[in-house]
């Protein structure tokens, strides 16, 4: 098949979905999901509608559906319909639509593509031990055990009319075909061709009066005019049914194209990534924190543990594709424009968290300084200091190279606020010879009457009074650093000392040749 353009699809404009369950809080496998639903909307000037498949009531969970809004949204992941927009489709929850399922079920049964079964929970425990018991590997619901059950096929008309209206619970059953091959082609992985043996009469709508997620899901593709499935490697056991029902339904010409994405691992490559495999390893596995609202189970999230939205895309976007080229940053537009779905692997990717540390620290970097000092400066309030704002962004510019996140600001710079107390004992250890406190005391009444403290000017001194007193330079460098900061490494000295000031220097050089013996 060849590569997507605009006129495939006999010109329909491009519409994709993203259909999550509101069982609980949105996966990092689900946001990627999204994000190449949206990618290949947005590079092909078509729809990103967003869709709560909630068909199974028993799974619903308070408070996920607006988790699950707030996530695409801190993600920059826009939706152009949806329960949020509304849009000509609406309405976007399936539990809304609910009474219109119903009149396609019973259509297919008209067709003789579904039929009624009667089968209690017992009934088909019940079978499935029988054909355990005559060693049926895979016991199921299919086209050989259908004769032996209670339904439609097996029963007279007037039996089915009157259990029906006596208000006997009843289930439809897609009734698959018997020995044929289902073909259909997908964009990552190539021609798929499953025998329908291997597919069981799976229920399209239950006893309660609500659809089942495979129904409800096609009847929605057709009629919200979705060209493109983009989803998750799970459900690529369910397409040939899908396959089947749009066939039977008669809307085949206009069925969508499907594209199964690639699992996320986890970090060894050894299963699909969970949750319990973010909290072994330290890492979260969801967007934003979440609570539990029936346990109170706390699971953190990329927003609160300090990552930028941006980070986040770009580290999804690769996991599972690859543009081809050896850039690694790219904006949400650069994605939008080098998005296909030709370039999405078939193979699982896995997930690295030093790498999603990575690209955080790039966008951290690339952030303006105005910008860290806003997410910084409430930090250095609580620890009681009151400093003006343009001191902490020239902090900001100087500390920003070595962190991760903003988070670790303090850590790595809080002498720009107090002076140290405490001095590296690794560095003095090794370093503190018997001609170094003399040296010190010299370059510090040097610098006591230097005018010019810029960063060139100190460096200068610095490198001048080492050569004077026969020292190498590299000799008492680091422990320069520890005198002034307390620290064995951080970030560009002479800028520190410049940004800190000569008399803060000089009397931090006093106070640690006071202190250190």
């Amino acid at each position: 098949m060849p590569p997507f353009n605009k006129r495939t699809m006999s010109n329909r404009p491009v519409r994709v979905r993203f259909a999550p369950s509101p069982t609980g809080p949105l996966h990092i496998g689900g946001v990627r999901t999204a994000l190449y639903n949206y990618l290949f909307a947005k590079k092909h000037d078509g729809t990103f509608i967003l869709r709560i498949e909630d068909t199974d009531q028993n799974r619903f969970v308070p408070g996920a559906e607006q988790y699950i809004v707030e996530a695409l949204k801190w993600c920059g992941i826009e939706t152009d319909e949806g329960i949020v927009e509304g849009g000509p489709h609406a309405p976007y929850r399936q539990s809304e639509r609910k009474a219109m399922y119903r009149q396609y079920a019973e259509k297919l049964v008209e067709l003789g593509h579904a039929y009624y079964a009667f089968d209690t929970t017992e009934e088909l425990e019940a079978m499935r031990k029988r054909l355990e018991a005559a060693k049926v590997a895979a016991p199921q619901y299919n086209a050989v055990t259908r004769s032996t059950m209670k339904n439609s096929l097996t029963l007279s008309e007037d039996e089915v009319k009157k259990r029906m209206e006596s208000g006997e619970p009843y289930v439809i059953r897609m009734k698959i075909p018997r020995n044929e091959e289902v073909r259909f082609h997908d964009i990552i992985r190539g021609w798929v061709v499953v025998h329908t043996q291997s597919i069981d009469d799976k229920v399209l709508f239950k006893s309660d009066g609500m659809p089942t997620y495979h129904l409800a899901n096609v009847v929605d593709d057709h009629l919200m005019q979705i060209t493109h499935v983009i989803r998750g490697e799970e459900w690529l056991p369910s397409a040939p049914l899908h396959v089947l029902l749009y066939r039977s339904m008669g809307w085949e010409d206009t069925m969508p194209e499907f594209a199964h994405l690639p699992l996320l691992l986890r970090p060894d490559g050894n299963g699909k990534l969970s949750k319990r495999d973010g909290d072994r390893l330290g890492f979260p596995v969801f967007p934003l924190d979440w609570k539990d609202p029936a346990t109170g189970e706390q699971s953190s999230g990329y927003r609160e543990r300090g990552y930028f939205p941006d980070a986040v895309v770009n580290l999804l976007a690769f996991l599972g594709w690859n543009p081809g080229t050896t850039q690694e940053l790219f904006s949400m537009e650069e994605l939008i424009e080098a998005f296909t779905l030709e370039r999405v692997s078939k193979h699982g990717a896995k997930f690295d968290p030093d790498k999603a540390k990575w690209y955080n620290q790039q966008y951290l970097r690339k952030r303006n300084d105005t910008e860290l000092a806003e997410l910084f400066l409430p930090v250095v309030k609580a620890k009681g200091v009151e400093t003006p704002e343009n001191y902490v962004e020239r902090v900001c510019t100087l500390i920003k190279e070595k962190a991760h996140f903003v988070s670790e600001f303090w850590d790595l710079g809080s002498f720009f606020f107090f002076a140290p107390d405490k001095y590296d004992e690794g560095v003095i250890q090794k370093k503190w010879k018997d001609n170094v406190p003399a040296f010190f005391a010299k370059l510090k009444d040097i610098l006591a009457n230097t005018a010019d403290f810029s960063h060139t000017n100190v460096e200068a001194v610095f490198k001048k009074t080492a050569e004077e007193n026969n020292t190498p330079p590299g000799s008492v460098m680091q422990l320069f650093r520890v005198l002034v900061t307390g620290m064995a490494a951080g970030p560009a000295l002479f800028e520190t000392m410049e940004l800190l000031g000569k008399d803060e220097v000089v009397k931090r050089l006093d106070k640690a040749l006071q202190t250190i013996k």
